[in-house]
């Protein structure tokens, strides 16, 4: 080092943020205008994955029934028939969902309720 200035043993940073709960978990969120990393997530990937992976049994008759699925899966008939739902999204929420674009609204436990079939409607609701 050259005689500049002593380097201080502290240094204090102070970053705005707000933490945010998310499908169970907290979150960092920055303020408007801040670049943040896309992150995709999982819990919403795989789901995703889940249901369209099934759909496509059950279509190609793997399976004949969701019961009958749901028993090999070892999981609730009902929540195997909440997770299909999500093969009714809109094609550009899957693919923001998939891109981590989706907006903070967009959970699985959101997603897992009942949304309107009709993807314009899809759209106003998780904006």
């Amino acid at each position: 080092m050259n005689g500049g200035a002593p380097i201080p043993e502290t240094v204090t940073l102070r970053v705005p943020f707000c933490v945010v709960k998310r499908g169970g978990r907290k979150e960092m969120h920055l303020p408007e205008g801040a670049r943040q990393p896309r992150r995709t997530d999982s819990a919403l990937t795989k789901a995703l994955a889940r249901a369209f992976r099934w759909k496509r049994m059950l279509e190609f008759g793997e399976y004949v029934t969701i019961a009958e699925l749901a028993e090999r899966e070892g999981i609730a008939p009902s929540y195997m028939t909440r997770v299909l739902r999500l093969t009714l999204l809109a094609p550009n929420i899957v693919e923001a969902i998939l891109n981590g674009k989706q907006g903070p609204e967009v959970t699985l436990a959101r997603l897992l309720e009942p949304f309107p079939e009709e993807w314009q409607k899809q759209a106003d609701q998780y904006r």
